[in-house]
């Protein structure tokens, strides 16, 4: 609150409130500035960057966004050469759906790299993937459904060494004549840039940006035990890439709009803790992970994904001939919360397309809604207990029982 003594003008910047704006140059203003800047150095320090190298926006989804389309709005200041983009089928849909719009709209055309039939993208076909006029790769650390973890590193890997063959002058020159236009300082970066999205990863994974070998990388609060509402983009220093957005200059003006500071705030604690404790957790998450699998074997299930790498959290199966939301609904008559697919996509009534990705990696074939029903999400967390598992065993056992008479 504030003090008696204080008279506060300034409600146009914000209410008086603690925290003030931290654009204001008042004691208040200057208070909040201080906040802002002790977590962004914090969470800079837990990502192994620089302070200035982190961007606060309101999500992983806008981080995202703001990757894909800040980086490509850089180059078209540049270049007047169609990009190139390399993704992969079982991206986050803030990547999939952002790329499949540039590609429908032709500003960019988009390679959408299939995984493997355990949910794994092979390092050498993203190489195989890379062009000339290649401006970014975007790969996703964790997957959020099937829990399938990315080789980062060993993409970073030949990332590097395919700029190692193309500078910047060659990236011109590759394009052609008048194709090119002045190049800027902030382009003094070879391409193609690596972005991945960290988001389910955080709670688990090294995130050492610089031992991954990555130029930007996302994730949120919400996923780590912080608030919904803000998020980070860790963006290496001299990356091309413009705000996409217009107002303040807030975010060295790549994020324009009063910063979220308690949000920022209660993001960097939960950073700090979930780095605290990850070790133990892992260790934890796994053991129950692999119990709550074995436990699962009296049932008729697929895993979704590999086995051994994968998130300690997550298990994804397919119960043959069972209709995923059918399932979801009477476990959590139960009170048991699982779900079908990515929360973001929950009321899309078309199947995962995570899981029809690695279907049709094993098939060689699409396949049809109906033939992946059954597949359900049980991910676990901080909360989570030996108890918790038998009892979700013990009802499904039961659903399935009840549902064998349906279907």
């Amino acid at each position: 609150m504030v003090k008696s003594n204080k008279i506060y003008m300034d409600y146009a910047s914000g209410a008086c409130s603690d925290p003030a704006n931290p654009g204001a140059i008042h004691e208040f203003g200057v208070k909040a500035k201080k906040r802002l800047n002790e977590a962004r150095e914090e969470i800079a320090g837990i990502l192994g960057a620089h302070s200035d190298e982190i961007i606060f926006t309101s999500g992983a989804t806008e981080s995202n966004n703001l990757v894909i389309l800040g980086v490509l709005k850089k180059y078209l200041q540049n270049f007047s050469h169609l990009p190139h983009i390399v993704t992969t089928n079982i991206e986050h849909a803030s990547v999939l759906e952002v790329c499949k719009y540039l590609e429908k709209t032709k500003q960019a055309e988009i390679t959408f790299v299939p995984v493997e039939s355990n949910g794994i993208v092979s390092p050498e076909k993203i190489k195989k993937a890379l062009k000339k006029n290649t401006i970014l790769v975007s790969v996703m650390y964790a997957n959020n459904e099937i829990g399938t973890i990315q080789p980062i590193r060993e993409i970073a890997k030949e990332i590097r060494h395919f700029r190692k063959t193309k500078n910047s002058a060659e990236f011109s020159r590759v394009l052609g004549r008048g194709s090119a236009r002045p190049l800027e300082n902030s382009l003094n970066f070879s391409f193609p840039i690596f972005h991945t999205d960290a988001t389910q990863a955080i709670n688990y994974l090294p995130i050492n940006v610089e031992k991954l070998g990555v130029d930007l990388l996302s994730f949120n609060g919400l996923k780590i035990y912080g608030p919904s509402g803000v998020g980070v983009l860790y963006e290496k220093r001299n990356t091309p890439i413009s705000s996409i957005m217009f107002g303040g200059d807030q975010e060295r003006g790549l994020r324009p709009g009063t910063e979220n500071i308690n949000g920022i705030i209660a993001l960097a604690k939960a950073l700090k803790i979930t780095e605290q404790i990850k070790d133990k957790e892992v260790k934890r998450l796994t053991k129950l992970r692999d119990y709550f699998t074995k436990k699962l074997l009296k049932f008729n299930f697929v895993v979704n994904g590999s086995l051994e790498n994968r998130l300690p959290n997550n298990i994804n199966i397919t119960i043959p001939k069972t209709p995923s939301d059918l399932l979801v609904i009477e476990l959590s008559a139960k009170g048991i919360m699982a779900s079908v697919k990515s929360a973001c996509k929950s009321g899309d009534e078309k199947s995962s397309h995570v899981i029809q990705a690695i279907r049709e990696a094993k098939t060689g074939k699409s396949l049809l809604d109906k033939e992946v029903d059954g597949s359900i999400r049980f991910s676990l967390g901080r909360q989570t207990t030996k108890a918790d598992i038998d009892y979700t065993v013990k009802a499904l056992s039961q659903i399935l029982t009840k549902l064998k008479k349906w279907y």
